[in-house]
């Protein structure tokens, strides 16, 4: 149960003055918040991205040159703009020694001369700058009486916003929930607290969203790290009662010889890599030990991990269990299914597809039910209470980000505690490993099959389009089938889907039939169609959203071009660019760009035209963006976390994860119920299904 004196901040944000339905909405969006309405909490945990700094000006002639400042004159006079005209509006105030101009466009100007009126004493915080000599301040950001400088910070946070949320909005409201925060019990140990200089957990937050300088706002000051402390020491602690309890469930020493998973690999006509057999071996170590294997098995592009998951599927099968492969989406799922299924007949098992689209029917879950078929694989669909097992055996995620730990615990529970092996093609770095897995087991798969060819990275700028065009139209004549990916406009299906649209009705009028489509909008049907046209000698480009990002593979294709590149992330580019590459010919990729480029983007482009290696991108990708990116979520930062940054609190996630072992080997120790501090912990940073967990035992 959570700790009454948390009640305060689990209230919802509406119950703050001047939160209404509107502003609800937006606090919801901006804090990231998907289901429910926004708490307190979240607005407390929405940290400042920067902060002006106000320089008090106690006389008008020593105002600086630029800069933010304070200061106190009498308005001296008005200078309207001549009616129509599109000057602004200029309000002159002085203090004998100098003057300032404050300058409004748009503004009314019998507003300006009620809050300015000539004659009277102003106090003034804005952005000065100098024009023609002149000290300006447009649009001040505070106009009051002298009375009011308690109004006015001298260090003002600033917050990330989106669209319709004012800046004074938000921080009213934020100031409103700090009002709100109890004083609560200490989670972390004084000697901890004392060697690295942290305040409290409520004076951290105070300190970030009221700073007195500026320099409190960096992510390396103590207040930012004391609290990214406790959000990965909440993480660490709720991932070592996971995977406690997980390995308190005892598994199933499997018996089987390796022989039906040899006799797939007999007929594939070449050799497994190294790191594959390696893979093989440790998986089939962790499936005869009867502690139940949590192992994540992650490898570049094209590395092979799906015969290693289907060389571990037929060894559970070789011992009378099942398998179950899940995919996050029907395309790939289907992908697999094409992959799997005549493999596996090699050996005499039966592989089944199950996806939402075509369900099962009555007859193939009463088959998956008998133990008759040996492998489903399919999307969401087969957590669905009509799926059942005889002898769940092996549960493997595919593309594990994208599913979320319930999804993966409700497929699990299908079976007797069965095995699990979670796999990636993101390359995930160390950090990351320890973040999100704790101590799984990790194989890794760094080579490449045989035959791989490294794909040519190129970089061009978007001015150039028609000559790429006239270059696709080249190849086309020669044969070659393109991807053409269309640019990320935004989280949203909706116009990403018209991006795409748009530039397929364009490159129809050159490539005619031969020019498809395929995005996230499409029925399941449509893009069936457009992928078997594409295979086909119908096709010959494809352009596609990021919809093909993962699981398309037609080996045939040799071009991707990657309309507005700057905007994506290393992780997907890396994952698109490896839609080709998967046959026998020489294969490209083009990055096309919006000038002028950011410095980060031009950084992260360059990785990629630089290097075929996914493990050297991801590492590059963490230094560049932060953690989120790797996985495919957010923009930057770690994802799931609010205040912890990889790029400056990496080294802490070690010493959480030394605290977090130390707490429970004290709650084993006295036997009872979590303390109310660490309750309070877990709770306030979304980890309270750790709680139930301690109660469990």
């Amino acid at each position: 149960m959570r700790p009454a004196l948390l009640d305060p901040v689990f209230a919802e944000a509406s119950s703050l003055p001047g939160i209404g339905p509107k502003v609800e909405k937006l606090i919801a969006r901006v804090t990231g918040v998907a289901e429910g309405p926004p708490l307190i909490r979240d607005l407390l945990f929405h940290l400042p991205s920067s902060a002006i700094v106000r320089e008090r000006i106690e006389s008008l002639s020593e105002l600086p040159e630029s800069g933010h400042v304070i200061f106190e004159g009498v308005v001296e006079h008005h200078e309207a703009p001549r009616r129509n005209s599109r000057a602004p509006f200029r309000a002159v105030i002085g203090d004998g020694t100098e003057t300032v101009e404050l300058v409004f466009f748009h503004a009314r100007s019998s507003w300006i001369e009620k809050i300015l009126p000539i004659g009277e004493r102003r106090l003034v915080a804005g952005r000065l700058d100098r024009f023609d000599y002149r000290a300006q301040i447009a649009h001040p950001d505070f106009i009051g009486k002298p009375d009011e400088a308690g109004e006015i910070l001298a260090v003002e946070p600033v917050y990330p916003l989106t669209e319709g949320l004012a800046q004074r909005t938000l921080a009213k409201a934020i100031r409103a929930a700090l009002e709100k925060l109890p004083e609560l019990p200490e989670w972390v140990t004084p000697a901890l607290l004392a060697r690295e200089k942290w305040p409290g957990f409520r004076d951290a937050l105070m300190a970030l969203h009221m700073p007195q300088e500026g320099a409190a706002l960096v992510p390396e000051s103590p207040a930012w790290r004391r609290l990214a402390f406790d959000e990965l020491l909440a993480s660490q602690l709720a991932l070592l009662l996971v995977r406690g309890k997980a390995r308190k469930t005892a598994g199933k020493a499997r018996q089987f010889t390796g022989g039906q998973a040899e006799k797939m690999v007999s007929r594939l006509g070449f050799e497994l890599t190294g790191s594959q057999k390696q893979a093989i071996e440790a998986i089939r170590t962790d499936l005869r030990s009867p502690e139940r294997m949590l192992r994540l098995l992650q490898g570049d592009v094209g590395s092979g991990k799906t015969l290693v998951a289907l060389s571990a599927m037929a060894d559970v099968t070789e011992d009378g269990g099942q398998a179950a492969l899940m995919a996050p989406t029907e395309v790939l799922a289907r992908q697999h299914f094409a992959t799997i299924a005549p493999l596996a007949a090699t050996a005499g098992l039966k592989a089944e597809l199950f996806t939402g689209r075509e369900g099962g029917g009555n007859a193939k879950l009463a088959a998956l039910a008998a133990g008759e078929i040996d492998i489903a694989i399919g999307t969401h669909a087969l957590f669905q209470e009509a799926v059942r097992f005889k002898d769940l055996a092996l549960v493997v995620v595919d593309e594990q980000h994208r599913f979320g730990v319930h999804q993966r615990m409700l497929l699990a529970a299908k079976g007797a505690a069965p095995d699990l092996l979670v796999m990636t093609a993101t390359p995930i770095p160390r950090t990351l490993v320890l973040t999100y897995f704790g101590d799984m087991a990790v194989s890794e798969l760094r080579e490449k099959p045989a035959g791989r060819r490294p794909i040519e990275t190129r970089i061009a700028s978007s001015e150039r389009l028609a000559e790429v065009v006239e270059r696709i139209r080249a190849a086309v004549e020669k044969g070659e089938k393109v991807y053409w990916i269309c640019p990320l406009v935004e989280e949203s299906e909706s116009t990403d889907a018209a991006a795409a649209e748009e530039r397929h009705r364009e490159l129809s009028a050159i490539f005619g039939e031969k020019a498809l489509l395929l995005h996230g909008r499409m029925k399941p049907a449509e893009k069936d169609a457009a992928m078997a046209a594409f295979r086909a000698a119908a096709g010959a480009v494809l352009v596609a959203t990021t919809v093909i990002e993962v699981g398309v593979d037609v080996p045939d294709a040799s071009i991707i071009v990657i309309e507005h590149a700057e905007r994506f992330g290393l992780a997907q580019l890396h994952q698109l660019r490896g839609r080709v590459g998967r046959g026998e010919k020489a294969s490209s990729c083009l990055l096309l760009y919006k000038p002028p480029l950011g410095e980060t983007a031009r950084a992260r482009l360059k990785v990629m035209r630089d290097t075929n290696d996914g493990f050297a991108i991801a590492e590059a990708d963490l230094k560049l963006r932060g953690e989120g990116d790797l996985l495919g979520t957010r923009q930057s930062g770690m994802p799931g976390f609010s205040i912890a940054r990889p790029e400056f609190h990496g080294e802490l996630l070690e010493l959480a994860r030394a605290e977090a072992k130390l707490i429970l080997a004290h709650l084993e120790k006295d036997g009872g119920g979590a303390p109310e501090a660490v309750r309070a912990l877990l709770y306030l940073f979304g980890r309270d299904a750790a709680v139930r967990l301690m109660r469990s035992g």
